[in-house]
């Protein structure tokens, strides 16, 4: 929207380069000059003709050069019309100043312009932050990932070293106990056999079931079988009928190395690892008064009727 100020700007300037240019063909003019005729005081210059010598009679044939005319000076520019001025009229009333501008919207603008940078820059700076968090983040991540990775290994490591001891245990412990095994059955074999059940072991010589064989080896079976069956803690699924067979594994003593259930066996799998923890609970197996029949690996059939 065009302001009184820049109307008033305008007026002045064409007023301005009006009045230049008056100034300039006024100047032109002044000095512009024409070049008067020439005008010498006294009076004209007479002279008589003579004739000449002989010696100048051809010179004197010779007709004279034409006078050469004199160049027209060059024609004079034309003053340039001056322009009328108007006659101003006389002015009434002093002139008013002119309106101060309003500045109003220029600030408004300016402090416009620096809040958006100064948010801008916020933004930048917010941004700069989250990108260097991320970084962090994925950093620390990384640093989890090798820690866990690096325990991992480790605790593998250590279960693996504290595996391999057991195995050597388990081993030295087997070794040991096969050196007594064949220590004792030597001992056995180089002692004389008894006439009699010995005394003090009234078991054997009471343990029966009503049945026909009445040797020590029966009577060894049949204890075994009672001990184990008197450790086994029946869980609900077993029902009365069960048939399994037991290989059980010993050393003089009655400690047993190693016992598992075999086939026949019509029992579930709960029922046969409860026979297996009541051969494991009933140890050691019945061992004295029955070293003459002492037998390292043992096998018979579990009975389950019911009670």
């Amino acid at each position: 929207m065009e302001r009184p100020s820049d109307s008033t700007r305008a007026l002045a300037l064409s007023l301005g380069v009006h009045l230049l240019i008056v100034t300039v063909i006024f100047a032109g003019m002044l000095f512009t000059r024409t070049t008067p005729p020439i005008s010498v005081a006294g009076s004209p210059m007479e002279a008589t003709l003579v004739s000449a010598p002989s010696s100048f009679k051809s010179a004197a044939n010779t007709p004279p050069p034409k006078p050469v005319a004199p160049a027209a000076p060059p024609p004079q520019p034309l003053p340039a019309p001056r322009p009328q001025q108007a006659e101003t009229p006389p002015q009434l009333a002093p002139q008013a100043p002119p309106p101060t501008p309003d500045t109003r919207e220029t600030e408004r603008a300016a402090q416009l312009a620096l809040d958006q940078a100064q948010e801008k820059a916020q933004r930048e700076e917010v941004e700069r932050k989250r990108q260097e968090q991320i970084l962090l983040d994925a950093d620390k991540q990384k640093q989890d990932a090798e820690r866990r990775e690096r325990l991992r290994k480790e605790q593998e490591a250590r279960e693996q070293e504290l595996a391999d001891i057991r195995k050597q245990r388990e081993a030295a412990e087997v070794a040991r106990k096969r050196e007594e095994e064949k220590l004792k059955q030597l001992a056995d074999r180089n002692k004389p056999a008894p006439s009699a059940a010995p005394s003090d072991a009234p078991p054997a010589a009471k343990l029966g079931n009503n049945g026909s064989d009445d040797s020590l080896l029966g009577r060894y079976s049949l204890a075994i079988q009672q001990s184990v069956t008197q450790n086994w803690l029946r869980p609900d699924s077993a029902r009365p009928g069960i048939r399994c067979a037991l290989r059980i594994v010993q050393i003089p003593g009655g400690e047993v190395i190693q016992v598992s259930v075999s086939t026949p066996c019509n029992a579930d799998d709960l029922t046969r690892r409860s026979i297996e923890a009541a051969v494991l609970k009933a140890q050691p197996l019945p061992y004295r008064g029955y070293e003459s029949v002492f037998q390292r690996e043992i096998r018979f059939n579990f009975r389950y009727d019911g009670e």
